[in-house]
């Protein structure tokens, strides 16, 4: 008796990018005490948020778009926001949480079923 496997109808594109923003953003308070630490997490995060908010736009999901806009706004390493450290400690595990939320919800229907 041979089992197939159905095929999976949707692939998750923005999961891997936010496991990685997710991680940096965890690990922020730590690399603070790097002197390369911070510009190297609002770097990691915009650009990563850049990618995440393609991968909702392409998957129709315009509302992240927006969430992921903003967040690459506030983390670039361009012109970086002054924030304080408590602004900073609140905000880097809570985009953390919105980029693994995001990664898991963000789907879009493959175009051909794997073999």
């Amino acid at each position: 008796m041979s089992r197939h496997a159905e095929p999976v109808l949707f692939q998750r594109n923005a999961l891997a990018p936010s496991l990685i923003a997710a991680a940096v953003l965890f690990a922020a308070p730590l690399l603070a005490a790097i002197e390369w630490g911070p510009s190297t997490v609002r770097f990691t995060t915009a650009i990563l948020a850049l990618i995440v908010a393609w991968f909702a736009l392409q998957a129709r999901q315009w509302w992240w778009t927006i969430v992921f806009v903003a967040i690459a706004v506030v983390w670039n390493p361009v012109y970086p926001f002054a924030f304080d450290a408590l602004v900073w400690t609140i905000a880097q595990p809570a985009a953390a949480v919105v980029f693994l939320i995001a990664g898991a919800l963000i789907k879009v229907r493959r175009e051909t079923p794997p073999r």
